[in-house]
C-alpha cells in the first residue's frame, strides 16, 4: 500500500470463496472466521483498512445472520460477493431475502469474479482468469438487470470488478435483447441500470478498457482498485496516469467516489 501510494484499502476475499455446496456449517464458520480477521485488521491499523464482509448467499439463513453480525457488531463497510455460486448467478430468486436485508440497510455490495462451473479448460493453455473472470462478471450483471433484481432492490449500491468485465463491449447486444423481448421491467432498456452501478479499475485500466467504460458511465461511477496480491497499485496508477484524466477526475476516481460510498473511511 505504501509503495503504491494507497492510504486505505477495503478488504475482501476472492475465489473460491466459502461456499462449496455441501457443508453449510463449514461455510458459516469460515465466514465468521474471515470476517473477524478482517475486522481485527481494521481495528489494529486505524485508518488503513475497510472491510467488505463475506457471506454465502445460497445459505440464506446463514447469510442473514452474518449480515447482522458483520454490520452491527463488526461495523463492516459492505458485503463482498462472488459473481456466481456453482450454477447460480446473482439474479437468482433464491437470494431475494438476502437482498431484501441488504436493500433495507442500503448496503454497498462488492462483486469479484470466480471460475464459473460451466467453463473450465475450454481453451487449452488459457486459464479461466484470462477469459472467464471478465465474462462471469458480465453474466451476473446481465442476470441482475434482466431478472429485475437490480430494480427490485434499488438501494443496494453495487460495485463490479475489472471495469465491468466485458459488459461495456456488449451493451449493444443487451439493448437489442431488451428490445426483442419487449422487457416490461426495462421500459428504458438496460443502459440506465448498468449506469447506476459502480466499476473499479483493477485489471481494467488499459486505454481500451477505460475508453469503453467511460462511454457507459460517468466518472462518478468509477473507483480505484488493485487486485492485490495478483496485481499491485502500480499497474492501475500507470493506467490512470497514462489516460490523462483531469486532476479533479483523477481525485474522484482515486479517493472521493469511494468516500462518498463509504463515509466511515473519511472519518477514520
Amino acid at each position: 500500500m505504501d509503495k503504491s501510494g494507497i492510504a486505505t484499502a477495503v478488504l475482501s476475499i476472492i475465489q473460491p470463496g466459502i461456499w462449496f455446496g455441501d457443508n453449510v456449517e463449514e461455510a458459516r464458520g469460515l465466514a465468521r472466521q474471515l470476517n473477524e480477521y478482517g475486522a481485527r485488521l481494521v481495528r489494529d491499523h486505524p485508518g488503513r483498512f475497510g472491510l467488505f464482509a463475506v457471506i454465502a448467499p445460497p445459505d440464506v439463513q446463514g447469510s442473514l445472520k452474518e449480515i447482522e453480525y458483520a454490520f452491527d457488531t463488526l461495523k463492516a463497510d459492505g458485503i463482498g460477493l462472488l459473481t456466481s455460486y456453482q450454477s447460480k448467478y446473482l439474479g437468482d430468486a433464491l437470494f431475494a431475502p438476502v437482498y431484501e436485508e441488504l436493500n433495507r440497510r442500503k448496503a454497498v455490495v462488492y462483486v469479484h469474479p470466480t471460475s464459473p462451473d460451466c467453463c473450465h479448460g475450454l481453451v487449452p493453455g488459457i486459464p479461466p482468469s484470462s477469459i472467464e473472470y471478465a465474462t462471469d462478471t458480465t453474466r451476473t450483471i446481465a442476470h441482475l438487470v434482466f431478472s429485475g433484481t437490480a430494480m427490485k432492490f434499488p438501494d443496494i449500491r453495487w460495485i463490479f470488478s475489472h471495469s465491468g468485465g466485458t459488459l461495456p463491449f456488449l451493451t449493444g447486444r443487451f439493448v437489442r435483447l431488451a428490445e426483442e423481448r419487449k422487457a416490461a421491467n426495462l421500459p428504458e432498456g438496460p443502459l440506465p441500470e448498468f449506469r447506476k452501478f459502480y466499476y473499479e479499475l483493477a485489471q481494467g485500466n488499459t486505454p481500451g478498457q477505460i475508453a469503453a467504460l467511460l462511454k457507459l458511465v460517468s466518472i462518478s461511477q468509477v473507483l480505484y482498485g488493485t487486485d492485490f496480491p495478483f496485481r499491485d497499485g502500480g499497474e492501475v496508477n500507470r493506467g490512470i496516469a497514462e489516460w490523462g484524466f483531469t486532476p479533479a477526475d483523477e481525485r474522484a476516481i482515486e479517493r472521493e467516489n469511494a468516500l462518498a460510498l463509504l463515509p466511515r473511511l473519511r472519518a477514520s
